[in-house]
């Protein structure tokens, strides 16, 4: 009899260590997928959701984006990019625009239109252009700063009125690389952003 019980307590204590033994193995993996995500979020990618429908028609309120954290660090953002900011004039707030004014340029609005060192540019992923007031503006892009516009041009509030009218390079945190999610659609909808 204390045979028999001894091949119980062995299979038992077989059976325990097993449990414990696959129970470690989950944990190992559940934890280093945590430390993945969390390197991949603060330091890969970014998620972003849009609170205005100032990108529009590019992207609407409600849309959620991915974008690139390491996407300047070798390179210099260029005209036409979508990127993520911190807002110049509340550094606590992200904001999404489209980069159109590069370090040393020359940004003028007129007529409705915007002209880069005195070209027009062209601009296919408006619907519409600013409304004329008659005036034109000006703005001297400083170096190692941007000018930035939303594509709904008549209803974003962008470098044209902010206090600080410029992004600073190194307050660029990521460019924008695909929606995930629709807000129009209320559904996962992927597409790239350009």
């Amino acid at each position: 009899m204390s045979r028999h019980t001894d091949n119980n307590k062995k299979q038992e204590y077989s059976v325990v260590k097993f449990i414990l033994s696959e129970a470690f193995s989950f944990i190992k993996i559940v934890v280093f997928a945590a430390i993945i995500a969390l390197l991949c979020t603060n330091f890969i990618i970014i998620n972003a959701e849009v609170p205005s429908g100032s990108m529009r028609d590019t992207i609407w309120e409600g849309d959620r984006l991915f974008g690139f954290r390491l996407a300047y660090k070798f390179s210099e953002p260029k005209r036409g990019d979508v990127i993520i900011f911190k807002y110049p004039d509340n550094e606590s707030e992200n904001y999404v625009k489209r980069v159109i004014g590069l370090p040393n340029e020359i940004v003028q609005i007129k007529e409705g239109h915007v002209y880069i060192n005195g070209d027009e540019l062209d601009e296919p992923y408006i619907k519409e252009y600013i409304y004329d007031d008659g005036e034109t503006h000006t703005y001297i892009v400083p170096d190692g700063c941007y000018f930035m516009l939303g594509d709904n041009r008549n209803n974003s509030k962008d470098s044209r009125y902010w206090t600080n009218t410029y992004v600073k390079k190194e307050k660029i945190i990521a460019k924008v690389l695909i929606r995930y999610y629709s807000g129009e659609k209320g559904r996962i909808s992927f597409s790239r952003i350009s």
